[in-house]
């Protein structure tokens, strides 16, 4: 497999320092976290979160507990990818925090990445992970994975990891509620990291999905309900999505069945309220032409007209007496 290897670069005024290369990582690399030892006999069976592993040091970062405001956007973030996948008419997938793994010439685990969600945008045409992870170089990579800082800082080393890999877009998402354990320099907000000749670069907007701002996501991931306001955002990006594969909501199984259902029921709705429209016409000229006097409101509040045959309607209007016997004859023929 192709090797990737990190590459120094010049951080933006301002910006977080860059990452150094992996075996000279900058000191305190994943800042809330922890490192402790992993062997690489035991790195097969690790069971808990991480943040990053190295075969040549078998050392494992091991992020904090986590808590509801870490937690929130990843699992908000699966349910805005259902929405998206329904309006464009085609499953999009999400593989949670995976391992993202780099494999040596033997093909044992080499390095390991974790996120806090990875998204395949078009799973019928990639490379998707194995049972075990997905593998660089073997498998395509996620088209974005979104990291959680709530009191870590994936700038410091973890970002140039990424870049160096090849990942084409990574969000950082800071949420907007956190604990008094958040360095006060992690504001809240989402920034779009993509991939432009071969570096980061910030962005306004997601590549992956058209349109979607940095603005946009960050709200959608942090309200309680959603709003009227991200429903239109995430019609939109659906609907994007779906024009460039000729796709739309009547493609998704239940989305589809139900504007079918919506279709059919109007237009049995439809044919019902003509039925009466035409019943009532016909009850009032009979009653009219034997000098019944006729209450057009009367007969308009009466629901047993809709629901009666033709036959049970002539016969109560060429029996009753006047209009309130004719509903009389009606509602005792139903």
């Amino acid at each position: 497999m192709a090797e990737f290897e990190p590459r120094p670069h010049v951080p933006r005024a301002g910006g977080p320092a860059a990452p150094a290369p992996e075996s000279v990582l900058p000191a305190d690399p994943f800042p809330g976290c922890t490192s402790r030892r992993v062997p690489r006999s035991e790195i097969d069976t690790w069971e808990g979160r991480l943040e990053f592993w190295d075969a040549a040091t078998e050392i494992a970062w091991v992020a904090a507990p986590t808590t509801p405001y870490h937690e929130k956007p990843s699992r908000r973030l699966t349910a805005l990818m259902d929405r998206i996948a329904a309006e464009r008419g085609s499953a999009i997938v999400c593989y949670g925090s995976m391992d993202l793994m780099q494999r040596d010439e033997h093909g044992a685990p080499r390095r390991i990445l974790q996120a806090d969600e990875s998204v395949y945008v078009h799973p019928r045409r990639a490379r998707l992970p194995g049972p075990k992870a997905m593998m660089a170089g073997e498998d395509d990579f996620p088209d974005v994975v979104l990291e959680v800082d709530h009191t870590t800082d994936v700038r410091r080393a973890k970002l140039g990891l990424y870049e160096a890999w090849g990942f084409p877009e990574v969000w950082v998402e800071v949420p907007a509620q956190g604990a008094g354990s958040r360095p006060r320099r992690r504001r809240p907000g989402l920034t779009i990291h993509r991939r432009v000749a071969g570096a980061f670069q910030a962005s306004a907007a997601s590549g992956a999905f058209p349109g979607w701002t940095a603005a946009e996501i960050h709200a959608a991931l942090n309200e309680t309900e959603l709003s009227k306001r991200t429903f239109a955002v995430l019609q939109r990006v659906g609907a994007a999505l779906g024009a460039r594969d000729g796709t739309g909501p009547d493609d998704d199984p239940m989305l589809g069945w139900h504007r079918r259902h919506g279709r059919a029921e109007g237009r049995a709705e439809g044919v019902a309220q003509g039925r009466t429209t035409t019943r009532l016409k016909m009850v009032r000229e009979i009653l009219r032409a034997r000098g019944i006097a006729v209450s057009d409101q009367g007969l308009a509040r009466v629901p047993e007209i809709a629901v009666t045959s033709d036959d049970a309607v002539v016969r109560a209007a060429l029996a009753s007496n006047d209009e309130a016997d004719f509903l009389a004859r009606l509602r005792r023929r139903r």
